[in-house]
């Protein structure tokens, strides 16, 4: 057997030491364009900005330790040109020597990639203006970055932007993130990142949305980006994350079939419309784990798996590949925010229906000292209570939470099934009721019907005639500093007592802080003979959708 790879990083490197693990006897010769065959891309941020002190810690292993350990044939600087289906060979340039030449296969695993976006607008071209994907960008841009530069603008308002943004700030470096959407952070639900967007305010970085670069222009002191609104940004630095392509030439010109987005098409197998070629990682089409749809997701995770489940498939073993849910998460300066899953956009995008909970839970027991506040969304088949997706954002235990919906999502579990997960519980990580169980137990009484629920914005979307009475039942201190516009106060202590103040006539949607007292007097109203209803997380969800009132 000889086995070819195209590209390493991620997925190309796991293919590789996967094959060699599977047979002694097969040749595998990995090619790689750049100097270096596997690096941590998602280190690379940190390594700008000084968190990552040493340079080698990027590198996760090198051609040396891949021949000497696993016996295979690294190229490094080698580019493959193009594939010979019918002879089954592929074409390579040395781009040291300039020297091509033929390499014949018997199997082919292409893992070529993703680049970032270059977008054909005057001036991309002028020095100080960088993408960020390999050691070679990033030492570019720390060398820029350790000498003369004190302001940066991040075009794209995505994981890889923000990370430098942190990153810059530590350096003293006032920087702008600039993105074309109304959102930053476009994977999640827009009201999920109101708290990262606050605290990169807090932090003195500027976020301009529905904004985008229109043309750069060189100045005296570096650069200025002029702005589709007529805004002019001076910047000695300028980084494009503004997305990322398919590295997909190679497979087009060799006949394989693409999609829509330019992903290598790819069966369960990763195999591609080629028996004898598979493609992993970044450059394939994938399936959504939960709709089932064609996707693109670039993400190391599935990148790794992809290559040791194409290595497996080339050697015999039958392994599929069950799909990308998209889990991700992110940490700007003191906030976390993680995904997985379908987001609400997602969901409504593809007309499925769903239901929605927000709870507001502290990381571990709030008497415990250091409890940090997140925001936790779930979202579930209205019928069955499956699990479809989830998003937090706070401080400490975003992950463990986020991790655990995962796999909940992985095992088809239901929100009946998160009430009764038995949780690790010591006062300084969790509670007795941990956060994915608080939201088991208040998505579960919303689809038995002890909890019924309205969604803030569909609340305030409705027309005044229709609307119901907004019922805030917190203290009337609280009430003072902040409540939802057009309600009416009366403290939930005192509800029982002033029943007959409220009509019987109207839908009354009661709400509280987070959610809880709201649900008191929403089961009290409803036994006596009100229609009611809990607006869902209460006055903080409505703060996530409306921060500034």
């Amino acid at each position: 057997m000889k086995l070819l790879i195209v590209g390493g990083v991620a997925g190309g490197a796991s293919a590789a030491a996967r094959a060699r693990r599977l047979s002694e006897d097969a040749e595998i010769v990995v090619f790689e364009r750049g100097p270096d065959v596997s690096f941590a891309n998602c280190g690379l941020p940190y390594y700008i900005g000084g968190e990552i002190t040493e340079r080698k810690k990027l590198i996760v292993t090198t051609p040396e330790l891949l021949r000497s350990r696993f016996q295979l044939d690294v190229r490094t600087r080698s580019s493959v040109e193009a594939i010979d289906r019918t002879a089954k060979k592929i074409r390579v340039r040395d781009l040291e020597s300039g020297r091509e030449y033929e390499e014949a296969y018997d199997k082919l695993i292409l893992a070529t990639g993703a680049a970032p976006f270059r977008p054909s607008i005057p001036g991309i071209d002028l020095p100080g203006i960088f993408t960020l994907r390999n050691l070679h960008d990033t030492d570019q841009i720390k060398a820029r970055v350790d000498h003369d530069v004190k302001q940066a603008v991040l075009l794209g308002g995505g994981f890889i932007s923000l990370e430098l943004a942190e990153n810059f700030v530590r350096r003293g470096i006032a920087t702008t993130v600039v993105e074309k959407n109304g959102q930053i952070l476009t994977p999640f639900d827009k009201e999920m990142t109101t708290p990262i967007v606050q605290e990169l305010a807090a932090r003195g970085v500027t976020i301009l949305l529905d904004q985008f670069a229109e043309s750069f222009e060189p100045s005296a002191d570096g650069l200025t980006v002029c702005l589709n609104s007529g805004q002019r940004l001076s910047a000695q630095l300028v980084i494009l994350g503004v997305g990322v392509r398919p590295e997909n030439k190679l497979a087009i010109d060799a006949g394989l079939e693409v999609g829509p987005r330019g992903g290598i098409q790819v069966n369960s197998y990763l195999q591609t419309t080629d028996p004898n070629i598979y493609a992993v990682g970044d450059a394939i089409e994938v399936t959504d784990f939960v709709s089932g749809n064609l996707t693109q997701v670039p993400l190391a995770g599935p990148a790794n798996r992809q290559g040791r489940i194409a290595a497996d498939n080339v050697f015999g073993r039958s392994m599929t590949y069950r799909g990308t849910q998209g889990t991700a998460i992110l940490g700007v300066f003191d906030k976390t925010a993680a995904i997985t899953g379908a987001s609400e956009k997602v969901l409504r995008r593809d007309q499925r229906p769903f239901r929605k909970i927000y709870v507001h839970p502290t990381h571990h027991a709030g008497y415990y000292p250091g409890a940090e506040a997140m925001t936790l969304k779930l979202l579930f088949d209205p019928t069955t209570g499956q699990v479809l997706g989830a998003q937090a954002v706070g401080g400490v235990g975003i992950d463990k939470r986020i991790d655990v919906l995962s796999v909940a999502i992985q095992a088809g579990m239901t929100v009946f099934d998160l009430e009764e997960m038995e949780l690790s519980y010591a006062p300084q990580y969790g509670s007795a009721k941990d956060p994915v169980n608080m939201a088991g137990f208040v998505a579960s009484g919303l689809l038995r019907g002890d909890h019924p629920q309205v969604d803030v914005e569909a609340v305030l979307a409705t027309p005044a005639v229709e609307q119901p009475l907004l019922l805030d039942v917190r203290t009337p201190q609280e009430f003072a500093t902040g409540h939802i516009p057009g309600a009416m106060s009366m403290p939930v202590d005192e509800l029982r007592s002033r029943l007959g103040e409220l009509p019987r006539h109207r839908m009354i949607a009661t709400y509280c802080q987070v959610g809880q007292r709201g649900y008191l007097a929403t089961r009290v109203l409803l036994q006596s003979g009100y229609s009611a209803a809990n607006v869902g997380g209460g006055f903080k969800t409505y703060r996530l959708f409306h921060p500034s009132n």
